[in-house]
C-alpha cells in the first residue's frame, strides 16, 4: 500500500490515458486504412449532389448581428443563473450589482432597437 504519494500522480495518469484513448483509434485509421485518391473522392460533397457555383458567398450583415446578439443574451442567461440560485446569501450589493449588469444589457439591446438592427429587411 502506498502512503506517501503525489496527488498529481493521478492527474498525469488520467491526462496520459485520456490522450491514449483519443488518439490510438485516430492513428490505427490512419495506418490501417486504404489509401486510393481519386478526383471524386476529392470533390467537394453537398448533400448527395452535384456542387454548383462557387463555395464563398456572400451572407448579409444581419445574420452576424443576430448571432451576436444571441450570444449575449445567452451569456447573461448563464449570468443569471447562478445569482438566482445565490440570491438569498448575497444580499442588496448583488442584487445592485445584477441591475446594473441588465441595465447595460438592456441598454445595448434599445440602441440596437433604435438602429433598425433588428429589422428583417
Amino acid at each position: 500500500m502506498i502512503t506517501n504519494y503525489d496527488p498529481y500522480v493521478f492527474l498525469v495518469v488520467l491526462l496520459g490515458a485520456a490522450l491514449v484513448f483519443a488518439l490510438a483509434p485516430l492513428a490505427l485509421a490512419w495506418l490501417l486504412a486504404p489509401h486510393r485518391p481519386s478526383k471524386t473522392k476529392q470533390a467537394t460533397y453537398e448533400c448527395g449532389l452535384e456542387s454548383k457555383g462557387d463555395a464563398w458567398m456572400q451572407f448579409r450583415v444581419q445574420y452576424y448581428l443576430f448571432a451576436i446578439l444571441f450570444v449575449i443574451f445567452d451569456i447573461e442567461t448563464i449570468f443569471l443563473y447562478p445569482w438566482a440560485v445565490a440570491f438569498n446569501k448575497l444580499g442588496l450589493f448583488a442584487l445592485v450589482e445584477m441591475a446594473i449588469f441588465l441595465a447595460i444589457l438592456v441598454g445595448g439591446l434599445a440602441y440596437a432597437w433604435a438602429k433598425g438592427v433588428l429589422e428583417w429587411k
